[in-house]
């Protein structure tokens, strides 16, 4: 069963602000949250404060999301730049 993806309004506006300056780095978070829908806790993601808050970090980025297994969504809530 997939998960259906959304983001959030603010992480899509930093998104395009990144995309800019790093085409490459962008396209590899996108394939990674892409890969959520069928793998909605995939090596490396960490709960963050609760169990259906995550982190994932793909390269030099980070990704915030909720998974919601009642109705199968995962929401995409911050992308922001690690160090």
């Amino acid at each position: 069963m997939a998960y259906e993806i959304t983001w959030e309004p603010a992480a899509t506006s930093t998104a395009v602000r990144y995309l800019k300056e790093d085409p490459a780095g962008l396209s590899a978070v996108y394939e990674a949250v892409d890969a959520l829908a069928s793998e909605p806790r995939p090596p490396g993601s960490l709960p963050y404060g609760s169990p259906s808050l995550r982190r994932l970090y793909v390269g030099d980025y980070r990704v915030l999301y909720i998974i919601d297994a009642d109705v199968i969504h995962i929401m995409v809530t911050h992308l922001g730049r690690t160090a």
